[in-house]
């Protein structure tokens, strides 16, 4: 698959990596929090990240690092509507970038991808609320599907384990995990498998050496499951202990990410 079919008729072409831009519209995310709250700040940053060559644009208005607490629709809804509306009305290429929505919501993804965005983001691969893969499905929405052991609240940052998530071999068991469960999910609700990327979920529910062979293995997980793959790793906190050999900030963990 070298081209990624989304909403409205956009699409993007996958026949080499591409960068996605990061924008949380929260308080309190572990990287950017509270930097985005206002629409045009965040407009201006989307615009430097565009700059800088990101293909397309993520927009979240629920934190999902470890112990995060849960948004209800309806402010996420008043988080993101603003902002993805000042980007869609800026001048020159930030009214065209492909956006995406990260939420586990269909109330969410549903009103955002009708206001201008272009595919769903779901951390929870879909196992929330399974009415967002009809979402995808109507809307011809592009769909990211991640693979996660626990949900954010439960889990733990990766190198801060007391006891680790233990895999007999973590890379086939997301593997499985997309074969037996997500996918067929999504393709029985109609999402074509044009519209589906795959996030094996680095962070969440892995630890340090976990994510690690994730990312060595990533070309066997796109050789068994023949989909794109979303590696999702800035700043997380893992990077900083490979990279550092410590726990770390946020700010500290962009040379490891790069």
């Amino acid at each position: 698959m070298s081209t990624w079919h989304l909403a409205h008729g956009a699409s993007l072409d996958l026949s080499r990596p591409i960068v996605v831009g990061i924008l949380n519209i929260t308080p309190d995310s572990f990287a950017d929090g509270g930097r985005h709250l206002d629409p045009a700040a965040a407009c201006t940053a989307a615009a430097q990240m565009v700059e800088a060559g990101a293909n397309a644009l993520d927009l979240g208005a629920e934190s999902t690092r470890p112990g995060a607490s849960r948004i209800e629709a309806a402010e996420q809804l008043r988080r993101l509507l603003p902002v993805l509306n000042a980007i869609r009305h800026a001048p020159g290429p930030l009214a065209n970038i492909p956006i995406s929505i990260d939420t586990t919501l269909s109330t969410v993804a549903s009103t955002l991808i009708t206001q201008g965005a272009n595919i769903i983001n779901d951390v929870s691969g879909g196992t929330e609320d399974p009415a967002i893969l009809d979402i995808a499905a109507s809307t011809g929405a592009g769909l990211i599907l991640m693979h996660r052991l626990r949900a954010p609240r439960d889990d733990q940052y990766s190198d801060q384990y007391a006891v680790p998530p233990r895999y007999e071999d973590v890379t086939r068991e997301v593997a499985a995990a997309f074969e037996q469960r997500l996918l067929p999910a999504a393709q029985a609700r109609g999402v074509p498998p044009g519209q589906i990327v795959i996030d094996p979920g680095l962070g969440f529910g892995k630890s340090v050496e976990d994510n690690l062979r994730l990312i060595r293995e990533s070309s066997l997980l796109i050789a068994r499951l023949r989909l794109p793959l979303m590696s999702a790793l800035s700043r997380k906190s893992f990077v900083g202990r490979v990279a550092l050999g410590r726990t770390s900030s946020p700010s500290e963990r962009l040379a490891g990410t790069l």
